[in-house]
C-alpha cells in the first residue's frame, strides 16, 4: 500500500546542468523530454536506446553512453533519473546517489525515491504542479486535468501582466513597500474583464495604481 509522505515542494532550475538518465526505453524517453524541456544537459545511460531517444542522441540533444550504469557515472549530476526496465536495479541506484548526495527519482517506484515527479499543468507563465505524495498518483492526475480545464488564456495573461509590473517596480524600488494581500486585491475582476477584451494597457494601469494607492498604507 502506498503511504503519502510529507514532500517539500520546489522547482528545480536545471537550465545547463548535468542529469544522468538509467535506461533506454518509454520512461527514460519521458524523464527525458520533461529534462530538455527544462534546458537540463542529458546524459543516457543504456545498452540501447529506443527509436525516439536515438533521433534525439542522433540530433546532439543528449549524450548517450551505450552500456549499463557503472557507479561514478553519478559523479557531478544534478539530478538522476532511474527510469530502466527492470525495477530491481532501483535500490542499488538509490544507495549509490544517497552516497554521493546526489537526489535520485525512481520511476514508479516511491520506496527508492529522493523525490517524486508531480503532475503538471502548464499553462506559460504558469506551471501548476499537483501531489497526493505518492499515496494517490490517480488522484493527481484528475485534479491536473480538472485545473487544465479550469485556467483559460486570461489566466496566463494576468501572470504575464503581474510579472511585467513586479518588474517595473521592483526597478522603481516601491515594489518592497506593497503588501502581499495588496496584490491579491490588485487582481480584481476589473482587471481580468479588461485583459479579456484585449484592453491590457488599461489593465495595467489599473492595477499600478491600485497597487500604488497601498504603498502609504504599508509605510505608516
Amino acid at each position: 500500500m502506498d503511504v503519502a509522505r510529507a514532500y517539500y515542494p520546489v522547482f528545480f532550475d536545471l537550465s545547463g546542468r548535468s542529469v544522468l538518465v538509467t535506461g533506454g526505453g518509454r520512461l527514460a524517453l519521458e524523464k527525458v523530454r520533461g529534462l530538455l524541456a527544462a534546458e537540463a544537459r542529458v546524459t543516457v545511460v543504456a545498452s540501447a536506446l529506443n527509436e525516439e531517444l536515438t533521433a534525439l542522441r542522433d540530433a546532439g540533444q543528449i549524450k548517450h553512453l551505450a552500456r549499463d550504469y557503472r557507479n561514478g557515472d553519478m559523479q557531478g549530476r544534478a539530478l538522476v533519473m532511474a527510469a530502466g526496465d527492470d525495477p530491481s536495479d532501483n535500490a542499488a541506484l538509490h544507495a549509490d546517489a544517497r552516497a554521493i548526495g546526489v537526489p535520485l527519482n525512481a520511476a514508479d517506484d516511491p520506496a527508492n525515491c529522493d523525490f517524486i515527479l508531480p503532475a503538471i499543468v502548464r499553462k506559460p507563465p504558469l506551471t501548476l504542479a499537483i501531489s497526493t505524495g505518492g499515496g494517490s498518483p490517480a488522484v493527481a492526475r484528475r485534479v491536473r486535468e480538472e485545473l487544465s480545464d479550469y485556467l483559460d488564456a486570461e489566466t496566463s495573461s494576468l501572470a504575464e501582466l503581474v510579472a511585467e509590473v513586479r518588474a517595473e517596480l521592483r526597478e522603481q524600488g516601491s515594489f518592497g513597500s506593497i503588501p502581499s494581500e495588496a496584490w491579491q486585491s490588485a487582481m480584481n475582476s476589473q482587471v481580468r474583464i479588461l485583459l479579456a477584451q484585449r484592453r491590457r494597457d488599461e489593465a495595467k494601469a489599473l492595477l499600478l495604481v491600485t497597487l500604488n494607492e497601498a504603498i502609504p498604507a504599508a509605510d505608516e
